[in-house]
């Protein structure tokens, strides 16, 4: 994966109703250590790192990455939203779209923060990519990216095999809103 090319980062924090997207700031590793060690969060990502292993290699302040965004509610990071640009992918139709990828502690699952966060990054995308679709892939079994998917206006494009499950790939054009 690669950044989103001319997109200046960090962009100017993005508001919602109840959340901030920002960049990432030293007050988040603890954060991203939970998030990474999380079993709950990687139960469809091939498993979480050791926790040990994430308080030795993660710097004191995250790496800001282009098109890594921190979902703050309230002053905390609850998640993150990463937009970058799918290279290498193992499937032809996402092959240089941008690819729309999420995490979130599982204490904010089921209040609707990600598709919050997801909509207002898929927003400003739009205006700083005009016309850019956007891909996603996830596991079909994880039955809550699935919906969050089709309620953020993805559509399969297929469905295929990969790390030992079968994987969901989807496309949001840009003349689709979200729901």
């Amino acid at each position: 994966m690669e950044h989103l090319g001319s997109v200046r980062w960090p962009p100017e924090p993005i508001r919602t109703e109840r959340l901030v997207l920002r960049a990432s700031e030293t007050r988040d590793r603890a954060a991203f250590v939970e998030l990474l060690a999380s079993p709950e969060v990687h139960t469809y990502l091939g498993g979480p790192r050791p926790r040990d292993e994430l308080e030795r290699e993660l710097p004191g302040a995250p790496e800001r990455w282009p098109g890594s965004f921190v979902v703050d509610l309230d002053g905390s990071m609850i998640g993150q939203i990463l937009l970058r640009r799918a290279t290498g992918h193992r499937r032809p139709a996402a092959a240089g779209k941008a690819d729309l990828g999420y995490l979130f502690l599982p204490r904010a699952w089921g209040f609707g923060y990600a598709a919050e966060a997801c909509a207002a990054a898929l927003g400003w995308l739009a205006g700083a990519l005009p016309g850019e679709p956007v891909v996603l892939t996830t596991q079909t079994a994880n039955e809550g990216s699935m919906r969050l998917a089709v309620k953020l206006g993805f559509t399969e494009v297929e469905r295929f095999e990969a790390w030992g499950a079968e994987q969901w790939l989807g496309m949001r054009s840009p003349a689709e809103p979200s729901r």
